[in-house]
């Protein structure tokens, strides 16, 4: 039975169906993320989850519990808001310790809960201090030890690193993905940052007008993405359209208006079907002269003139014209590649989706 389960949740603001008819499991003890842009529906789905939006229609289960009109001081669920909203005249102890307090706990467990929790977090020590004296990071460690002290069914983290600068937020990744690791509770994280996602994640639900594009691990969403929607979203691509020439196998060989051809992995597609080849850049291989020889002959080889060339430390991100097409690829920042140079390249098959339009 899984932790969560929700059933066909529709809610309007207006006009703007910010849910709509989204169903979703989660199951006991996973990290499940929420991704996608602004304005998609994810906060308002953890919402709903929370209890403080009601959704318009469908059915909110916690296990065999269906708790879609029950309040959210009554859920058993924990909360962590993007600003943090911790209490700022009380210590950290005191943050922690009010939910228990309201629980009528006797002091010794509260402390004892009190102290497991922080020492969850890495933050023993920090008992008697208040908000304002500590770091970004270190407050977003008492707002997800304050949630976590409760015991709840289900967590729920709500853009919890959106107020941190980047080299905080890349540490607080794997900090969260550790924590939930000792923890083992079900929880459901909020983002639109893809590499954030990718990171902490044992499944990700890819978003977009409140629908869910796409469900899978990390590895499935990014390799294998279901649409053009989430292949774009989840990082640099190339799209070249054209149309199926030939089925072979998983193998869709495409032709495009210019006269390239390319094949790529294709799911449910058919000869003469519109579709879009998605080219990631790391599936882009430079060809050194030797290498030209030997693959020659192979399928996916073209001749390119590099439009433009950046360099952005270990790699310099190129611009590739092919045909009519400019495509973004990177390569070694130690083999530079001039602006007007004409090479070879490869693309990979196996990491090129082809799509259906």
């Amino acid at each position: 039975m899984p932790a969560l389960r929700l059933e066909r949740i529709v809610k309007r603001y207006g006009k703007v169906k910010a849910v709509d008819d989204l169903s979703l499991e989660v199951l006991e003890g996973e990290l499940l993320t929420l991704l996608g842009p602004s304005g998609c529906g994810k906060t308002t789905v953890l919402r709903c989850v929370s209890g403080f939006v009601r959704p318009d229609s469908g059915e909110i289960y916690l296990e065999d519990r269906k708790v879609t009109e029950i309040p959210p001081e009554k859920r058993g669920i924990g909360l962590v808001f993007q600003n943090y909203a911790l209490w700022p005249h009380m210590t950290v102890f005191q943050n922690l310790a009010f939910g228990l307090e309201i629980k009528k706990l006797s002091k010794s467990l509260i402390r004892e809960k009190v102290n497991r929790a922080l020492a969850l977090v890495q933050l023993e020590g920090f008992e008697d201090r208040f908000p304002r004296q500590l770091s970004g990071g270190q407050q977003q460690r008492v707002a997800l030890s304050r949630a976590l002290v409760l015991e709840p069914n289900v967590l729920l983290l709500d853009e919890p690193l959106s107020n941190l600068d980047a080299l905080l937020r890349e540490q607080m990744r794997f900090e969260i993905a550790q924590i939930h690791k000792q923890s083992g509770i079900t929880t459901i994280y909020v983002t639109h940052d893809q590499t954030e996602a990718m990171v902490i994640s044992d499944r990700i639900a890819v978003l977009d007008k409140g629908r869910i594009m796409q469900l899978g691990t990390p590895l499935e969403i990014y390799s294998k993405p279901a649409n053009k929607f989430v292949a774009g979203f989840m990082g640099t691509t190339n799209f070249l359209h054209g149309r199926v020439a030939k089925i072979d196998k998983e193998y869709a060989v495409v032709t495009t208006e210019d006269g390239l051809t390319i094949t790529g992995r294709g799911h449910d597609i058919e000869k003469g079907a519109e579709v879009d080849v998605a080219i990631r850049p790391e599936s882009i291989k430079f060809l050194s002269p030797a290498e030209a020889m030997d693959y020659a002959r192979e399928p996916n080889v073209f001749e390119v003139e590099v439009a433009r060339a950046s360099y952005v430390g270990e790699l310099i991100d190129y611009q590739l014209r092919i045909k009519s097409h400019l495509i973004r690829a990177k390569g070694e920042a130690r083999i530079a590649r001039g602006v007007g140079i004409r090479i070879l390249i490869k693309l990979d098959a196996d990491q090129l989706a082809v799509l259906c339009r």
